[in-house]
């Protein structure tokens, strides 16, 4: 990373470093799309005044765009003044002290497996769900032994969200926002799906949840892999 880059990635990150700037941030991310300056302040307690400060600092660095829309959905005379709102921005910030390459490193690792064919990708995939069985079981964990399947489905919610996957519930799937390795799919977008896939379904199998299956459905801007099944069963025991 250049200095003038990485410069200006820490400014960014430094307008997080106040923490009702931070939960300003962090409920407008949730919300895809976008919130308005009466609604970002009542989630966070403050006054509208220093809600619209907050959230054009975050603007302002980068973090959050803003467009207007009128959120009647009428249009013409008497339909009332656009409302500024506010959503998350595509931009990604990374910063590493000292730098560090490791979106390069996966970018020849993902480019070596496309090359090497049809047992690397085996390998790939194996390691892939390794992993995922990993993830579901930390989420296990979490939710406790004796947990329902609601309590055990949201704490797999949460481990999936602490790895960048962004889940949202919608009419009994988990759709999800987020793909950690989105810096890969311009170039290897097929392996990095086919991978995702394998991920989740470890993911499904260490959580134990009966009738949820991830499969490959993509999206416009989300993950190529959706979890189905949430509501039709209850989770396994043992």
């Amino acid at each position: 990373m250049h200095v003038p880059q990485r410069d200006a990635e820490l400014s960014s990150l430094a307008a997080l470093g106040d923490p009702t700037r931070r939960r300003l941030y962090e409920f407008a991310a949730q919300r895809r799309c976008g919130v308005s300056r009466d609604e970002a302040a009542r989630a966070v307690g403050i006054s509208r005044m220093l809600a619209a400060f907050h959230l054009d600092k975050l603007v302002a660095a980068g973090l959050l765009v803003a467009e207007y829309r009128r959120l009647t959905g009428r249009s013409g005379p008497g339909a009332g003044r656009p409302s500024k709102l506010y959503r998350r921005s595509l931009r990604q910030i990374t910063v590493m002290l000292p730098t560090r390459r490791y979106t390069d490193a996966a970018r020849l690792m993902a480019t070596a497996v496309e090359a090497a064919g049809p047992r690397a990708t085996r390998a790939l995939h194996q390691a892939a769900q390794a992993l995922g069985r990993e993830m579901g079981e930390a989420a296990r964990d979490r939710a406790g032994p004796r947990a329902g399947h609601d309590r055990l489905l949201a704490a797999g919610e949460q481990v999936l969200r602490d790895y960048g996957f962004e889940p949202g519930r919608a009419n009994g799937d988990l759709l999800l926002h987020g793909c950690p390795f989105d810096a890969l799919t311009q170039a290897h977008r097929e392996t990095v799906c086919h991978m995702n896939v394998e991920l989740l379904t470890g993911f499904v199998r260490g959580l134990k949840a009966r009738g949820v299956r991830a499969r490959l459905a993509p999206g416009a801007d989300r993950c190529c892999v959706v979890l189905s099944g949430l509501r039709a069963h209850t989770p396994a025991r043992g």
